[in-house]
């Protein structure tokens, strides 16, 4: 169990770890690197990719045709042996290929790492690689660092440190030294500590290593990620379902076709032989091939929608899921910093409008008719907040960006808005910054001393609503200064008898108001100075402030959130928050975008999470819709009991926090635009463009690949169904004097030519009406769901008989065998050409128009010719041991072929029965 350094005093710190302030001794350092290795990640062994090749081989359908083709050179039917052999090892090098494409979250890590770190050692600062850090090190911290080890902070000069990546929190967090009461302190709030990989924003100090390596909390996320079980997804599971079940209906037909042959003293040879074409029809060799290709054509509809999806059984899973846990920051909201509200001394209120760094808005007046123009304290207040400021605004190539702090950077949006450009109130001198007080932990506030164009000195200041309250002397109130007392201000307000006391009642009552709203507050005041002033220390300055007004900051959600949760909702997929941010920031957000929609939905930290054990946690889960200020361990937890309650989760994330989850949920959803590498490599899907909505279109069109998928299921096996039953209906009828309808080679055309390719059009169906108004799909369903199976069989038994009554009238019509199975082949074809048409629908082919998917009809096309060129060329009669059919008898052919589908298809549309 890691020790809990924020807890300890800087001094015991350094006393348990058995070091000073000047550093390690040159002869400690080397004992402490045997007993704890060097700093960096370790990693484990991953497969070769011989073995990785070798593992393509242990699916079920290709051991199946594996034997086929064995048996099938065994017997002398070379061209079926090597027919299937290349199928087998297409079929094995796609598969190969895709799990090629491998994780790289550990070195994504490695890369995150500081190569070199400054250290005191023997009371001289040295330069030293990150790796040769060892625990009691006293590490030198500067701006613009990255940390090489988890250090317990002992010195801090306005240090502040930017730890997005690790926890989530979307602002620099500011270091101090004191030690924190309590033992349960999440990660975003162990203010005393520093982690590796994180990076310094402002200020410097000193810190002592307290971890390295797989010791730190990077370390523990690293041992997360390789000891994270990757479950299948939902897509692998109903493939391998499908595989199982095709095997055993394999071996099942080929044991019955045994004993029968066996029981009329059967020669093993032609047993063999049958047994040869039935385990070839029963399998339908191009369905990894063409699953894939379909996957991989919704794969690229969908990085037009700005999703990309790293592995194809992704895509299917997203129409599968049943919750997306979510990331607030940059995903549900806009990750840029705004002022949404705007308060002046005087007690009016203003609505700030617009989207992020954007320069278009306004000030909206609220229940008065002021222009923020003729306001002297918000104009005023807005001219110190810009004068207040570090941040930079930016514009490049259409784009709006702001360099420094998020937070400043809105407020020098929000001047810009009303008219107060930060660029042309400092170059036109207009006024001049002489002195800079940076913001820091203590003091709460930060300052500047202006010179205006008329040679007057005031000081600017900006800060906490309650810090500039106390330190105040009075509000500007319509461009007048009205003084208030000590004892005004710690009078009971509610009860305000003079317009002093009414002023600090109203200010804090915005205070308030804000709040409630989860806005960050700021205050802005001024201080006139004299000459002597000048010479004074700033925090004796600080003092006497007139009050200018707040501003209420945040960073909005994203405007089509909204409509994108609202559809999830309708399309029975709930949407929860897990943020590292504040739980009533998170609330507000999640309130105002649709994901709280009732008093039950519950709002979870990871406070209380470290209360729960994992069956609690996975009875709270459904009523929970934001979880709060949570770490790695946290959202691990969570995707497990969302998959123990059987849902199917999508976990979003961007940071190395992320990472684990990522790995663990059935699609992990990484940002594309603000994601670490570490996310993007753990993640199954990446969204271009980081924003939620993109996820629902994912939604929408996995779900629409599914239903394609499962067209294209039902056509293939209804097709095997048909060739193993014309084989076995052959087979029972004809006893020992069996002549097979079909041979193998003929039986491989259909399933990869006359078959496979007009089943490929099926992956480009246009979507289902209903398709977003569906309830998910469970875990457990497999494609078989909704009576699919019942009609595979009873279809392909339909085309399987009628193909054996084309074979048998041509037998007894004393046509030759090779004319009778040109018969039955032709039959087949042409049947399950037609029933195409009725695997594009989940109603009948009397609902769907024919002609909406021209592909379909061009496949079609291209199938029937190839297949005729197998009857009606030279080389096509030599390599299938086909003959020419009559003119008449292929008219004959094609019409007959239609009936089943259309009597079936007819049954199913008078009486609604869903099996047929």
């Amino acid at each position: 169990m890691r020790k809990k350094w924020f807890t300890k005093t800087a001094d015991n710190t350094l006393s348990a770890l058995e070091t000073t302030r000047s550093g390690l001794s040159s002869k400690t350092v080397k004992e402490r690197q045997q007993k704890y290795g060097p700093n960096e990640l370790q990693e484990q062994e991953g497969k070769s990719a011989l073995a990785m090749f070798l593992d393509q081989f242990k699916n079920p359908l290709i051991f199946i045709l594996g034997v086929g083709a064995l048996v099938s050179f065994f017997t002398g039917h070379n061209v079926d042996g090597i027919a299937i052999t290349v199928i087998i090892f297409i079929n094995a090098l796609i598969a190969f290929w895709q799990e090629m494409k491998a994780k790289k979250g550990m070195d994504a890590l490695k890369e995150m790492a500081a190569p070199n770190a400054q250290v005191v050692r023997d009371g001289d600062v040295l330069s030293i690689p990150a790796r040769e850090l060892v625990p009691g090190d006293i590490l030198k911290i500067n701006t613009g660092d990255i940390l090489a080890a988890d250090v317990r902070i002992i010195e801090a000069n306005r240090l502040s440190i930017d730890e997005a990546a690790l926890t989530g929190e979307s602002e620099p967090v500011d270091k101090r030294i004191a030690e924190l009461d309590g033992d349960n302190i999440g990660l975003g709030d162990q203010v005393n500590m520093g982690f590796m990989t994180t990076i310094v924003t402002s200020g410097n100090g000193y810190g002592v290593v307290v971890g390295t390596g797989m010791q730190t909390e990077v370390g523990h996320i690293a041992d997360m990620m390789t000891n994270t079980e990757e479950t299948k997804t939902p897509m692998q599971v109903r493939m391998d379902t499908i595989a199982h079940t095709l095997m055993i209906a394999a071996l099942s037909v080929v044991a019955v076709v045994c004993a029968i042959g066996l029981y009329h003293g059967m020669p093993w040879l032609e047993i063999l032989n049958t047994g040869i074409s039935l385990s070839v029809a029963a399998i339908p060799e191009g369905l990894p091939t063409v699953v894939s290709i379909v996957l991989t054509m919704g794969s690229t509809k969908m990085v037009k929608s700005n999703a990309l999806a790293k592995q194809l059984s992704a895509i299917e899973t997203l129409g599968s899921t049943t919750v997306i846990c979510s990331d607030k920051t940059g995903t549900l909201t806009q990750n840029q910093m705004q002022v949404m509200q705007a308060y002046d001394a005087a007690g009016r209120y203003w609505k700030v409008t617009g989207k992020g760094f954007d320069l278009k808005g306004e000030f909206e007046p609220q229940k008065h008719q002021v222009a923020v123009a003729d306001s002297p304290e918000m104009m005023r207040g807005l001219t110190v907040a810009t004068l207040c400021n570090d941040a930079q605004y930016l514009q490049e190539k259409g784009k709006y960006a702001v360099r420094g702090n998020p937070t400043e950077g809105a407020l020098i949006v929000a001047a810009a808005k009303a008219g107060l450009q930060q660029g042309n109130m400092l170059a036109s001198g207009e006024f001049t910054i002489v002195e800079k007080f940076p913001f820091d932990s203590g003091r709460k506030m930060a300052s500047v001393i202006v010179r205006d164009k008329a040679g007057q000195h005031f000081l600017a200041v900006k800060g906490a609503p309650d810090v500039i309250l106390r330190n105040a002397s009075g509000f500007m109130i319509d461009g007048t200064v009205v003084a208030h007392s000590e004892q005004e201000m710690q009078g009971n307000l509610a009860l305000a008898t003079s317009p002093a006391e009414q002023h600090i009642a109203n200010y804090q009552q915005a205070i308030k108001e804000f709040a409630d709203q989860a806005l960050r507050t700021l205050a802005v005041g001024f201080r006139p100075l004299t000459d002597e002033d000048l010479e004074r220390d700033h925090h004796e300055l600080e003092h006497d402030i007139t009050i200018l007004g707040l501003y209420g900051i945040m960073d909005p959600p994203r405007p089509e959130v909204r409509d994108a949760v609202n559809s999830c909702f309708d399309a029975g997929v709930r949407t929860v928050m897990i943020t590292g941010d504040h739980a009533l920031t998170a609330a507000a957000v999640a309130r105002d975008i649709g994901i709280i929609r009732s008093e039950n939905d519950k709002v979870i930290t990871g406070a209380q999470l470290d209360e729960m054990d994992d069956e609690a946690l996975r009875r709270i889960c459904p009523e929970v819709a934001v979880f709060a200020r949570v770490s790695p361990e946290h959202k691990l937890r969570i995707v497990k009991a969302q998959q123990d309650n059987n849902e199917v989760p999508a976990m979003t994330g961007d940071g190395v926090n992320d990472a684990p989850a990522l790995r663990r949920a059935d699609i992990g959803v990484a940002m594309g635009i603000a994601g670490t590498s570490v996310a993007k490599d753990s993640g199954d899907l990446i969204l271009l463009d980081d924003n939620f909505s993109t996820i629902v279109k994912a939604v929408r069109q996995g779900r629409q690949i599914f239903d394609n998928l499962r067209k294209f299921i039902r056509q293939a096996l209804t097709a095997n169904v048909g060739e193993v039953a014309v084989i076995l209906i052959a087979f029972l009828m004809m006893g020992p004097e069996t002549i097979l309808p079909l041979t193998p080679l003929m039986i491989l055309w259909i399933n990869l030519v006359s078959d496979g390719l007009p089943a490929l059009a099926l992956g480009v169906e246009p979507e289902e009406k209903d398709v977003m108004s569906r309830k998910p799909r469970k875990r457990n369903e497999g494609f078989f769901g909704d009576n699919l199976g019942a009609k595979i069989v009873i279809r392909g038994l339909a085309l399987g008989g009628m193909s054996y009554v084309a074979f048998s009238w041509a037998l007894n019509a004393g046509h030759s065998a090779q004319y009778a199975q040109t018969v039955a082949f032709a039959m087949l074809i042409f049947a399950q050409l037609w029933h195409l048409f009725d695997s594009r629908s989940f109603t009948t082919l009397y609902r769907k128009n024919p002609f909406t998917n021209k592909y379909l009809l061009g496949a079609v096309a291209l199938s029937a010719t190839l297949s005729l060129s197998v009857m009606y060329t030279g080389l096509g009669q030599m390599i299938f041991n086909t003959e020419a059919l009559s003119f008449g008898h292929l008219m004959t052919v094609i019409i007959a072929a239609s009936v089943p589908t259309f009597l079936l298809s007819g049954i199913k549309e008078i009486t609604k029965v869903k099996f047929v």
